[in-house]
């Protein structure tokens, strides 16, 4: 069977990463086929519309989305300003996929089960190369059908994918049950607005150390002011939180020094009660729920009504069983990748520019791109997401001196950057190990992208 270069490109996922993917395919004059789970484009946005971003407006827009974009009338927004959630919905995300040439392409309710090659499975390697690739979605009445591509870019992102809560990477005993109780919530509840009856009177237990923790207990010191009975505990594995307090004015994103600021001050008021080198072994439900845990001094006990977990996000690799990847055995991101973004070494500092190439696997036009392409790893940038999907349209065209030529422009700030979420498995250590680990001399990448805790490293426990 002869490789078909007259077959779309098959992206999935249509967040800002897979929207802008089918845009720099579009100026290619190659086809997309955008598949998304979620009712609509940036379904999963939608679920953190309440939180703002640290980075500028400027960081937030595709250049081919943009050219896209501006061809139709569109006007750009304010790029000083920071956007939240809801913002980049409406001002980018649903203008961008309602483009007649992105809407055409555009397959809404669809998620995709399964990637394979026509015809093979991942066992067969004579002809492998000139297969299509075979991408099986579910429709929303389960209806299930296949379509032959010719190149796949999996931008689906890890929201759906949430780290548990026990330690060594596994649900903690009784986890899976507490959560069908929903005394566990989902990440990044709006604790102060549509979901402000559930959280107000209550004691609530936020666990986890990246931005997202930061903004929900921001959230909740703010409940506490205005709802009185409202008691909030926060339980970290690590021996201390200085990263994520941050530099404060001297952070190179303001509005991230501000979150440690004000974070830093609910604690040392009391508004906020701190449990460090807390590992969570176990949960008991009931009328509420008890959450047992492990810390230096011996096992511990917290009763609290209601759990927050921010911990980070892991990608779901299931459908992509029949595909021949090369992993990290660490991250879960591409091999070559991995040891680039690893949190265990590189919780700080910047990630070299990467495309196409160092995003390739073994079977030819596959790649995983935005932050599913970080696999476990904090440190993904959204800015970074566009460039990779640029190099990889160019890759997919033919044109790999434009693949290769992979330019990212990031500011500069001499502290560190932080996760959006952060894994809840963190081995502990002193505060003066993880501020020495955190900072060393020099500019380090600050964190741009969602502050939605869609990010999940050791290092930081801790963030995106």
């Amino acid at each position: 069977m002869p490789e078909d270069n007259s077959l779309p490109v098959a992206v999935i996922g249509a967040g800002p990463v897979g929207l802008a993917a089918a845009a720099h395919l579009l100026e290619r004059g190659l086809v997309p086929l955008i598949f998304e789970a979620g009712p609509a484009a940036g379904a999963a946005i939608s679920a953190w519309g309440h939180i703002r971003l640290f980075s500028p407006w400027r960081f937030n827009i595709d250049a081919a989305s943009r050219r896209l974009l501006e061809a139709s009338g569109w006007e750009e927004p304010r790029l000083t300003s920071l956007p939240y959630g809801s913002d980049l919905m409406e001002r980018y995300v649903a203008p961008l996929a309602a483009l007649p040439q992105v809407a055409a392409a555009l397959h809404t309710s669809s998620r995709v089960v399964a990637v394979s090659r026509v015809g093979m499975d991942k066992t067969h390697s004579t002809g492998r190369e000139e297969r299509p690739f075979l991408v099986r979605v579910e429709a929303a009445d389960g209806t299930l059908i296949d379509h032959s591509v010719r190149a796949v870019i999996d931008a689906s992102g890890t929201w759906e994918q949430p780290n548990p809560l026990g330690q060594a990477g596994l649900p903690a005993p009784g986890e899976v049950d507490a959560r069908a109780r929903r005394l566990i919530t989902a990440p990044l509840p709006d604790v102060t607005g549509a979901d402000r009856a559930r959280f107000a009177g209550r004691h609530v237990l936020v666990v986890g150390a990246g931005h997202s923790a930061a903004n929900t207990l921001l959230a909740l010191g703010q409940l506490a002011k205005n709802e009185p009975g409202t008691r909030i505990s926060w339980a970290v594995r690590g021996a201390s939180v200085t990263r994520l307090y941050g530099g404060g004015d001297l952070d190179g994103l303001p509005a991230r020094g501000q979150l440690g600021t004000r974070l830093r001050r609910l604690v040392e008021d009391g508004i906020v009660d701190l449990h460090t080198s807390f590992t969570i072994t176990g949960f008991k439900t009931g009328d509420n729920l008890l959450v047992h845990g492990s810390t230096p001094e011996g096992d511990a006990e917290l009763n609290v009504d209601l759990l927050i977990p921010a911990t980070g996000f892991r990608p779901d690799l299931d459908p992509l069983r029949e595909i021949r990847l090369e992993l990290d055995p660490g991250v879960e991101a591409p091999r070559a990748l991995g040891p680039l973004i690893d949190p265990e070494f590189h919780s700080c500092g910047t990630v070299p520019p990467h495309g196409a190439k160092l995003l390739a696997h073994p079977d030819k036009d596959f790649y995983i791109a935005g932050m599913k392409s970080y696999g476990r790893a904090p440190t993904f940038l959204l800015a970074t997401g566009y460039e990779q999907v640029r190099s990889i349209a160019a890759a997919i065209a033919g044109d790999h001196d434009s693949a290769d030529r992979v330019q990212l422009a990031l500011p500069e700030t001499g502290v560190c950057s932080s996760d959006f979420g952060g894994s809840c498995d963190t081995t502990p250590a002193t505060a003066a190990e993880q501020e020495a680990a955190c900072c060393p001399p020099g500019p380090q990448a600050v964190t741009l992208g969602f502050a939605t805790g869609t990010a999940h490293g050791r290092s930081a426990d801790p963030d995106h």
